[in-house]
């Protein structure tokens, strides 16, 4: 089982858009260095919508043999498609990966059945042990409780990241699967804390990007229970938490990792490098975060 700090690691872009591999192996490093428990490569964050084929692979790959066995690789595989999802599972297997982490489909708005056919489909073609992971506010499609509860009893699903920041329905969840191996993580930093000190396991985390060593420490105490350890760090991280949505994610954290020095100002369209409107924002919150200097 996988606790604490999940970097949902950001794919460092050239300036003209290709990928940055150097720049990504760099970044793998930062986080090996400062604490992160394990990393998501090519989830959301990591803009894998963008890429081609090839290129998801070779993120999955490149992160795996960079990591070399240190901590845990989790794949983004989600699509739309189940055959394309099964398919990118599989190449996590190949590749090295630990676990794949699985997004409800997207743009095409399945019933719960179909949700639960999906992952059901995933689970027993990827040979690869799946997490869940529930973000209507991207998808459109919204993972109901009774869904997940189904679906943690199948053999190959192992968890979920809920990045509702719903934490009535967290409660219910940990309530009901917690001491059941079932592996529930946070996908919403700013309610993050609260999620972990309820039972949750972790945080599949964007801010972790930009403070690894502080997310880590965070949810270490999170995850014990240490209620004062973990809201002294987490009221300190609460602006990065707020500044890192200003617009769609990554466009915020690129900008920071490049103002920290770990990448070029790339990102691929649709998505546009922040507004300028935003920079002093979010550079005040990395300052107060004590990520970089005033």
């Amino acid at each position: 089982m996988i606790t604490g700090s999940i970097v949902a690691l950001a794919t460092p872009m050239k300036v003209s858009g290709e990928i940055d591999w150097e720049a990504l192996r760099r970044l793998v490093n930062f986080h090996l260095e400062n604490g992160t428990d394990a990393i998501v490569a090519a989830g959301t964050t990591g803009e894998p919508t963008t890429m081609s084929f090839a290129e998801h692979f070779d993120v999955i790959r490149t992160v795996v043999e960079e990591v070399a066995g240190r901590i845990p690789v989790i794949a983004g595989t989600g699509a739309n498609a189940t055959s394309e999802a099964v398919e990118l599972a599989r190449y996590a297997k190949e590749v090295g990966a630990d676990y794949c982490l699985s997004v409800c489909p997207y743009y095409n708005k399945p019933t719960q059945e179909g949700l639960y056919q999906h992952f059901k489909a995933v689970a027993e073609g990827a040979n690869l042990p799946v997490i869940l992971y529930n973000v209507p506010g991207r998808t459109c499609s919204d993972l109901y409780n009774e869904t997940v509860f189904r679906l943690a009893e199948l053999d190959n699903i192992v968890g979920l990241k809920d990045a509702t920041g719903n934490l009535e329905r967290a409660e219910d969840l940990i309530e009901r699967l917690k001491g059941s191996g079932f592996m529930l993580y946070s996908g919403d930093d700013a309610t993050a804390c609260d999620f972990m000190l309820m039972g949750g396991d972790g945080d599949i985390s964007v801010t972790a990007n930009v403070a690894p060593r502080a997310m880590h420490e965070l949810c270490v105490a999170a995850v014990a229970g240490d209620t004062e350890t973990a809201h002294q760090i987490n009221t300190r991280l609460m602006p990065l938490h707020t500044v890192l949505g200003v617009e769609a994610n990554p466009i915020p954290v690129k900008w920071a990792l490049n103002r920290m020095g770990y990448a070029e100002a790339g990102i691929r369209l649709p998505l546009t490098w922040l507004s300028e409107k935003y920079h002093s924002t979010v550079g005040e919150a990395l300052q107060l975060a004590g990520v970089i200097e005033a």
